[in-house]
């Protein structure tokens, strides 16, 4: 057995006090939180009580202080049960960094202590209907009148949107000098011009708000502005790698879970008078998936510890990624198949799990991204 070697003892005891808080206080209302389209504001509130919100936000803004890696425990504990409707990890792992790395002091002592506290919910508006993975390519400006920033485009696919207090929109501050005049400016819920459109209707992440976001002369003080005018696409590459960590980290989770799964109903269901798991076909494609899974951890976990080290580049990063998510959906397709039928009905997890897993090779930038990334690693 494959013993993990990144986490401490202290570590591993908070695993288990987030383990019990996944499975008391949000495994038994996803399927409820999936119907309503979104999960109740109660289990960020619970959430902050526990300190699971914004673990490595300094002390002396709210935070509990700790390290990246009891963020990556709350992200491997909520892949474990399947819950991709709490966007615990955008809040924290994405949304808090840019608020630690680029805030001011005002900025950070204003939002942090409530976003480790749940009761400011975080977001990043950074896609729009005709730029996704191409950044240098939104159309939303953000453009400096007297004192004031004057917001005016629309972004789409919002983790976070329908319920998010507080947005960081990416936005053109100079519109004629391309990705060199981006720039991320902070809009706080309840600006006039600021709408929220519709909750998408999803294949999969039903549990998770995702949303329209519109901004018609929005006015915000240049003081929203985060990390000065024009920084923005510099802002935003320096936080890729972890964001695309954190997916990795996702779906090697979601990897072995699913294995889990699959050895179980394997092993109960009953076919031609023996069980399932009693022939070969299903032994063999079940050792290729835990042949499988066992490489992706032992690479997934040096690409944590190279984050810890401050040394994960890019390359490694879209590496990691790329690998993952894609064997994600290999793995998923063949367990699901090991479920025959029931494997299509929604009540069982191994369906919900295929469906979501197919969002993973587009958010956080999409496989051909990240094949654009290594492939230019090979000749610089």
């Amino acid at each position: 057995m494959f013993a993990r070697s990144v986490f401490s003892e202290e570590h591993e005891v908070f695993r288990q006090s987030v383990r019990r808080f996944c499975e008391t206080e949000i495994a038994p209302h996803h399927a409820e939180w999936e119907h309503n389209g979104a999960v109740s504001r109660e289990v960020w509130l619970k959430a902050g009580e526990q300190g699971l919100l914004c673990c490595s936000v300094p002390e002396e803004f709210g935070g509990p202080g700790g390290d990246f890696l009891m963020s990556a425990i709350v992200v491997e504990e909520l892949s474990r049960i399947g819950a991709t409707g709490p966007g615990f990890y955008l809040h924290s792992e994405i949304v808090a960094p840019y608020l630690v790395h680029y805030g001011t002091e005002d900025q950070q002592r204003e939002w942090l202590p409530k976003m480790v506290r749940g009761e400011t919910i975080g977001a990043v508006a950074m896609s729009e209907p005709a730029a996704g993975s191409d950044l240098q390519g939104i159309k939303t400006t953000a453009i400096r009148d007297g004192d004031d920033l004057v917001i005016n485009g629309s972004k789409v696919f919002i983790t976070n949107g329908q319920l998010s207090d507080l947005v960081i929109v990416v936005a053109k501050t100079d519109p004629n000098a391309g990705a060199k005049g981006t720039s991320l400016v902070l809009v706080e819920r309840g600006r006039e011009g600021f709408n929220r459109g519709r909750n998408l209707e999803k294949i999969g992440w039903k549990a998770q708000d995702t949303s329209e976001l519109f901004f018609d002369n929005v006015r915000v003080p240049v003081t929203n502005l985060l990390g000065g005018e024009n920084r923005g696409f510099i802002q935003l590459v320096e936080q890729l790698p972890q964001e695309r960590l954190l997916v990795s980290m996702r779906a090697a989770t979601a990897i072995e879970t699913a294995l889990e799964w699959t050895v179980k109903y394997t092993s109960d269901r009953k076919a031609f008078g023996k069980s399932i798991a009693e022939f070969q076909n299903t032994r063999f494609k079940l050792a290729e998936v835990k042949a499988k899974a066992t490489m992706m951890r032992v690479f997934i976990d040096h690409c944590i510890q190279q984050h810890m080290d401050g040394e994960l580049d890019a390359t490694d990063a879209a590496i990691a990624k790329l690998q993952s998510t894609e064997m994600l959906s290999d793995v998923l397709d063949e367990c699901l198949q090991l479920h025959g039928g029931y494997g299509y009905m929604w009540e069982y997890p191994i369906a919900r799990a295929w469906a979501d897993a197919r969002m993973s090779r587009i958010a956080g930038g999409t496989s051909e991204i990240m094949k654009e990334i290594i492939g230019r690693s090979l000749f610089a």
